[in-house]
């Protein structure tokens, strides 16, 4: 059963939708003895993870047995907040009675929803320095994710997922959308932007980035989507270049060792300390065999540093992110491996409460409800990129003026790397495809959720 989970997983093109797009198959063949379903949301504003499990959580809970029967677990959770009460009691409603699943309550502290995180509070071990869960026999899914997991044996494969729109629009939202649907026209369908000039974030507030000039699509990974004004505190730090970021931090770091003190992975015991990679990059020239510098490799890049603890406006996290891609492109090591590593004893005491974060960021007024809208939406085209996960960009299968269906294969993985199936989100027309992207047209009349192959809220 095993195999035919991972072929099924495989050929419905899933991927990590928490925002890391890792192809799930690959996951799926893990050995481990722990499997955490990921339903922590714990970025502010954010709602389609919560939306899921209260809505459908038989599908949620599916998909992590069929990954625990996969990886060989004895022990499945289903971690998430107890403050989403209906999420809570539906999820409980749907586990098993033999109690082969249990239900993990989370605090509504920020970032809850790290997997490294997750993994210490449910067994108490440690994922060691540049590893992985499966390092410590656990595997972690995110629910929506398991979704598709549980779609995908039943041969359903992904072409749509819940995506939460809020801040400045006319009514914020969680709408099923198809992948490859322009975000504008997601803004459009949450009453349009209050604000002629805005600025949009895809993803949380935390982790996202500023959407490209001339919009985007949202993909298998894009689960939220922020509009602000902007002059917002938030779009003013997205949008530094990075020049300006490195002279404010040798100009104005005064070594408080806040952005540490507040690190998730530092509190872990990783050998993490920001406040000394910003003294370290005062040198003139790049100490790429400085171990403040290579830590780097460490950094989860969950802002806190940034956006929270930082009382000066240094952006740590920038950095880091910066000092990571270089290390990546001169081919240097990640020479922190340690696996023996104990967390702080304050650990627990230092995690920060989601609304104390939100009034941080300057969102407590946009903190509204965005229930899901009933109905698929029916774009009038969709743009699906090949490189929607981790490794390697699927390969275009279709030509230029090809009738498709919604659930064709439209990009293909090679065979034997990591990547991931790209699947028509829409029935219609190839309107035009590069190496990049295939653009569909909808046909006339797109018949949506009856026909065959695709997921649904």
């Amino acid at each position: 059963m095993s195999g035919t989970t991972v072929t099924a997983i495989q050929r419905a093109g899933v991927v990590g939708a928490g925002g890391a797009g890792f192809p799930s198959h690959v996951k799926a063949t893990a050995s481990a003895d722990v499997v955490l379903a990921n339903g922590a949301e714990c970025e502010p504003l954010m709602r389609a993870d919560t939306e899921l499990m209260a809505l459908d959580p038989k599908r949620v809970v599916r998909g992590l047995s069929l990954v625990r029967d996969s990886v060989g677990a004895k022990r499945a959770v289903v971690a998430l907040k107890k403050k989403n009460r209906l999420a809570m009691d539906a999820i409980a409603g749907a586990l098993p009675d033999d109690g082969g699943i249990e239900l993990m309550p989370l605090a509504n502290v920020y970032p809850a929803g790290d997997e490294f995180l997750l993994v210490f509070e449910a067994t108490g071990r440690v994922v060691p320095e540049g590893g992985i869960p499966p390092d410590v026999g656990v595997v972690v899914n995110n629910v929506t994710t398991l979704a598709q997991v549980a779609d995908a044996v039943e041969g359903r494969p992904v072409t749509d997922r819940m995506v939460t729109v809020q801040g400045e629009v006319a009514s914020p939202g969680t709408f099923v959308a198809p992948i490859g649907t322009s975000i504008d026209e997601l803004i459009e369908v949450a009453g349009g932007a209050l604000e002629p000039a805005h600025a949009v974030i895809v993803g949380g507030p935390m982790m996202g980035h500023l959407m490209e000039a001339g919009g985007q699509p949202t993909t298998k990974t894009v689960a939220g989507v922020i509009v602000l004004p902007l002059d917002h505190p938030l779009v003013s730090s997205m949008s530094a270049r990075e020049a300006q970021v490195l002279r404010v931090a040798r100009a104005v770091c005064c070594q408080c060792m806040a952005c540490t003190e507040l690190c998730p992975r530092a509190l872990l015991g990783h050998g993490l300390e920001p406040h000394r990679t910003i003294r370290a990059i005062q040198y003139a020239e790049f100490p790429e065999d400085h171990r403040h510098i290579t830590s780097a490799y460490l950094c989860c890049e969950c802002g806190m540093c940034e956006l929270f603890a930082c009382p000066l406006g240094i952006q740590p996290r920038r950095i880091l992110a910066d000092l990571k891609a270089e290390l990546v492109r001169r081919g240097v090591p990640n020479p922190h491996v340690r696996t023996a590593l104990s967390p702080d004893d304050v650990r627990e005491y230092r995690q920060i409460p989601v609304a104390r974060l939100t009034q941080r960021l300057g969102l407590t007024r946009y903190d509204v409800d965005a229930p899901l809208r009933e109905g698929r939406l029916h774009p009038s085209r969709v743009t699906l990129q090949m490189n929607q996960h981790v490794g390697e960009p699927a390969a275009p299968t279709v030509k230029q003026g090809q009738d498709v269906l919604r659930g064709d294969v439209v990009g293909e993985a090679d065979e034997g790397s990591i990547g991931a199936r790209v699947h028509a989100s829409i029935s219609g027309v190839i309107e035009s495809l590069s190496a990049e992207a295939v653009v569909i047209a909808a046909a006339s009349a797109d018949s949506g959720t009856s026909e065959p192959g695709g997921t649904g809220p």
